[in-house]
């Protein structure tokens, strides 16, 4: 499919412009040319008339009285039908042919799904839908069958942009300046001299002899919702007009990405989320979160299990005493605010359980638990197995079904448990105790709604032991 149009017909074509044949007008044209709404006002008064239809609503009149005084195209009237329950008749003639519709009002006017302000908007967005299902065919069948992605106009504009940030970079420009986190990363793999991770999820960059911190490449899906556009809009996958003027497509709710329906089934799962689209840090999806960051894991669980190791792993009951829910409400407040410079430091918070309690909150409020649906099933499976061996396979198995975020987030909080382990003696805190304590916030039950309150733990703790105990072979 050619998804490009002339440069003097593309409505973003700007003289000079490097961004060119990159949107298809057609779809636009044909929008405009659609019938418009013209409402054909009752000549008599009508006793009872609804205050929410103007002088288009012409009471009991047969569907043939209805249709003879729709003499042109866009035309349409409300009519009462003889029998009709709850509804009116939406009478209105297109393409010299008249269509009736059930019309409800619920403090919106509604055909179908779609839902309006005024009866005329509807009237206008059914207008275009008819015309585009008249004359749209093959554009539509060239977008259905639209799937190279690496051509679509987005993929276009993004290689621009990305070549702009690195010839600024290469003037000695600043490269924080730049706002898009995908270009951030792509000037850094482009640029910068570095070196791969045994991960092939995660770069570390190198700058002489400093580090830049690990950026991440994860498989993300978009999280796309039906949106209605304001002004002009372009599906983003296939180049062409997002028509009608009502929910005409879908937009995700990370990245701002907008595509047709349609075409949404089609892209692939490479969301680059925008800090300014997210809320804070608590409740976000951790491989949102971690995409936006352009990091390996968590800043939060980071940046609480810095704080822990630094001054607190000697701390007795160390994750299982409570800290100051006002203290721990106020800290989830600011890392919420001010991210990574957040401050946790002895001097703001000198109580450890404050910021054990604060990650414990994060790992609790994640909306995909850290050990993830699909994964606990095997997990209970492979602790059940009979000798210490097989569950370490088992185990190990069973993590792979883990998206790579939770993944190395899992393996990097192990990791910190073990070493609280390694100062149990003055922390009091054994393998089988953080496991008690983590299990229900790492792996909650799939379903709490069928087990009559909170379901047994027992093999959900088994299996977190034997994680925290032999660490370093199950996450080799």
């Amino acid at each position: 499919m050619n998804c490009r149009g002339n440069d003097e017909d593309s409505p973003n074509h700007e003289q000079g412009s490097p961004h060119k044949h990159v949107w298809n007008p057609n779809l636009y044209r044909l929008q405009q040319e659609a019938p418009r709404p013209k409402p054909v006002s009752c000549k008599h008064h009508i006793t009872n008339s609804p205050s929410y239809y103007g002088k288009e609503f012409h009471g009991v009149i047969s569907h043939l009285d209805a249709s003879a005084i729709l003499e042109e195209d866009g035309a349409y009237l409300v009519r009462q039908s003889e029998g009709s329950n709850g509804f009116h008749t939406l009478t209105l003639r297109f393409d010299r042919k008249i269509k009736h519709y059930k019309l409800y009002f619920d403090g919106q006017h509604y055909v179908r799904d779609k839902r309006f302000d005024s009866l005329y908007e509807l009237v206008a967005d059914g207008l275009v839908t008819l015309y585009m299902e008249a004359n749209a065919g093959p554009y539509i069948e060239l977008m259905n069958n639209f799937n190279n992605y690496e051509k679509s106009p987005y993929m276009t504009l993004n290689k621009l942009k990305r070549r702009a940030v690195i010839i600024q970079a290469s003037r000695g420009t600043d490269i924080s300046v730049a706002t898009d986190s995908f270009l951030h990363k792509e000037q850094k793999h482009s640029e910068i001299s570095g070196f791969q991770t045994k991960d092939p999820a995660i770069t570390e960059s190198v700058i002489g002899e400093g580090f830049i911190s690990e950026t991440v490449d994860y498989d993300k899906p978009h999280a796309f919702k039906i949106h209605t556009f304001k002004g002009l809009n372009w599906c983003e996958f296939c180049g062409n007009f997002l028509w009608g003027f009502t929910a005409q497509g879908v937009k995700c709710e990370d990245c701002g990405f907008s595509a047709h329906s349609k075409c949404s089934e089609k892209v692939p799962c490479d969301c680059c989320p925008d800090l300014k689209q997210l809320r804070g840090v608590f409740g976000i999806d951790l491989t949102t979160l971690v995409k936006a960051h352009r990091t390996a894991r968590p800043f939060v669980v980071d940046k609480c299990i810095s704080e822990i190791e630094r001054r607190g792993l000697d701390a007795e009951g160390l994750y299982r005493v409570s800290g100051f829910a006002e203290e721990i409400e106020t800290l989830k407040l600011a890392l919420d605010k001010d991210g990574e410079q957040a401050d946790m430091s002895p001097e703001v918070y000198d109580n450890i359980n404050v910021i054990a309690g604060t990650l414990k909150l994060y790992l609790r409020l994640l909306p995909i638990p850290l050990v993830t649906f699909e994964t606990h099933p095997a997990l209970i499976k492979a602790a059940q197995l009979k000798s210490i061996q097989e569950q370490i396979v088992g185990i190990k198995d069973a993590l792979t079904l883990l998206p790579a975020a939770h993944y190395n987030t899992l393996k990097y909080l192990m990791e910190h448990l073990n070493r609280v382990v390694q100062h149990q003696i003055t922390n009091k805190m054994t393998a089988h105790n953080l496991s008690t304590v983590f299990a229900p916030t790492l792996m909650p039950a799939p379903d709490l709604s069928k087990c009559g309150g909170l379901p047994g733990m027992t093999y959900e703790i088994s299996a977190l032991e034997t994680m925290i105990t032999h660490q370093q072979t199950i996450f080799t």
